[in-house]
Formats: structure tokens, C-alpha cells, sequence
């Protein structure tokens, strides 16, 4: 842990040099640290260089408890997961948490190499019921997400985020399964989504999908809205990464927004049914 913390500040002093680094958590002016250090990384190394804007969002809310977002250059995404009553509270809170994972993304551990891809897909056979034989053959699971590594030998873990976020999705979505059916071989579909990022047209295409599902079955949109809300303020209240559970939130908005769009139809608005999907696990 002391190594950790050494580590930690030393790279505070490589980016942000005019900073104390035993008082950066304890800054409250953190928003704009934070702003700065990605401004220092693009600078330095052209880090995610078509996304040079660190994003905020607040949920609309009459009163306390705030909750706030922020997402990073490349997508991802954290939020406040203490309590607070105030927006500006919130949108510090948020950005702390975005910081320490900013930094941590720094430290040569959280970047991939042979060793990494090792323990990781060892730790995934740990997990499931696969064999390290596995890891050789692309059509398994676990050869899948060798191959994912290995494409991406060198990125940080927060570069490798959004691939993992992208088919995290297709998986959810049923995309996955679907391409599959049509005797495509997991390396052809990740070489290809490799060269995709998650956009406004890929959640459109998505929300398609699940504007179908909801015509088969009548009803399936609000209960899975219900679920991603549940799972996206779970993840936020652990401290964890965001960004697969609120893109899954904003795709079923879409959707319902999409669905229920036409003023003469009989069912419920989606002001309506986010409230309900919203009422429902509280």
C-alpha cells in the first residue's frame, strides 16, 4: 500500500508539478484538478485525443441527496457515492472519485502487458468453468477475451475500458448471440466493433433492437429500466466504473422515448414509465 501511495504521487508530481501531492484529495477546488490533469495527459501523450472534454451531469432532483456524473476523455464514467446535500458538493464528490481513478490508471500495473493478460485470463478461468487450454481458441469465452488483450497490448485499462464497455452491451442486448447465428467468429466481431466507438449511431441502433423486443414483448422496456436504474445506483454508491450501466439506461430511455413518442397511442408516456421504472426500487 505505501508503494502504491509513493506511486500515486509521484506521478501527481510528473502531471500536475506545481501541485502538493499530499493535498490533493483534500483540495476542494478537485473539479478543475481534475480538468487539468487530463488537459496535462493530452498535452503530454495525446490521450484520447478526439475527446478533450471532461463531461458533468446532474440529475434534475427537488432536494437532497444530489447525484452527479462525471465522464472522462475515452467515456468513462463515475459519480458521487456519499451522500450529499448540496450540487457542488455532489459534482466534487464525483470528481474525486474520477480523480483517484484517473491516477490509478496511471500506475504500470493498470497498464496490459504478457504478465497482465497472464493473471487476467487466469483469473477469468478461476471464475468460470473453462480451462487455460481455452485461451488459445477464439471461439470460447475465455479465447475471446484473450484475443480483446492481446489486441490491446500496451493501453491502459481505462483506454480498454470502452472496447469491454461496447461488448458488454452487444451481450446484453442480444447482438452478440445474434452474430453467432450467423456463423461469424468472435474475431471477426471484435476486429470489427474494434474500429467503432460507442456513439449516438450505435445507441440508436440498439434502441432499435429494443424497440422490437418491446413490440414482442409488451412491457420489457420499463422492467429493464427498472433494473439498469437499480444496478447504475448500486455501482455508484460502490465507487465503481459507470459507464455499461448508464449507457444501458440511456439506450432504454431512447427506446422508450422512441416507443411511445406517438400522442394518439394508448400507452403510458415515458415520463411515465421512467417514473415508474424509477418509483419501483426505491
Amino acid at each position: 500500500m505505501d508503494r502504491t501511495l509513493e506511486s500515486l504521487r509521484h506521478i501527481i508530481a510528473q502531471v500536475l508539478p506545481h501541485r502538493d501531492p499530499a493535498l490533493v484529495f483534500k483540495d476542494l477546488n478537485v473539479v478543475s484538478m481534475l480538468q487539468e490533469f487530463w488537459e496535462s495527459k493530452q498535452q503530454q501523450r495525446a490521450a484520447f485525443p478526439s475527446e478533450g472534454v471532461v463531461v458533468y451531469e446532474s440529475l434534475p432532483s427537488p432536494g437532497p441527496p444530489f447525484v452527479s456524473y462525471v465522464t472522462l476523455p475515452g467515456g468513462s464514467c463515475f459519480g458521487n457515492f456519499q451522500c450529499c446535500l448540496s450540487r457542488a458538493e455532489a459534482r466534487r464528490d464525483a470528481a474525486k472519485v474520477a480523480l483517484i481513478n484517473s491516477l490509478f490508471n496511471e500506475l504500470p500495473s493498470r497498464r496490459i502487458t504478457k504478465e497482465f493478460i497472464m493473471e487476467s485470463v487466469q483469473e477469468a478461468v478461476a471464475s468460470t468453468s473453462g480451462t487455460l487450454d481455452d485461451a488459445d481458441d477464439p471461439s470460447t469465452s475465455i479465447g475471446a477475451y484473450h484475443y480483446m488483450l492481446e489486441s490491446n497490448m500496451g493501453k491502459t485499462m481505462l483506454e480498454f475500458q470502452e472496447l469491454m464497455t461496447i461488448f458488454q452491451l452487444l451481450h446484453w442486448n442480444g447482438s452478440l448471440k445474434a452474430l453467432r447465428e450467423t456463423k461469424c467468429s468472435r474475431q471477426e466481431v471484435i476486429s470489427y466493433y474494434s474500429q467503432y466507438s460507442l456513439d449516438e449511431k450505435m445507441r440508436s441502433h440498439m434502441a432499435l433492437d429494443w424497440i422490437m423486443k418491446e413490440q414482442e414483448s409488451p412491457g420489457i422496456l420499463s422492467q429493464e429500466l427498472r433494473m439498469a436504474l437499480r444496478e447504475l445506483e448500486e455501482a455508484r454508491k460502490a465507487g465503481q466504473e459507470l459507464r455499461f450501466y448508464k449507457e444501458k439506461k440511456e439506450i432504454l430511455s431512447l427506446a422508450l422515448t422512441q416507443t411511445y413518442s406517438d400522442p394518439d397511442t394508448s400507452s403510458p408516456s415515458d415520463d411515465q414509465l421512467s417514473l415508474t421504472a424509477l418509483c419501483g426500487y426505491h
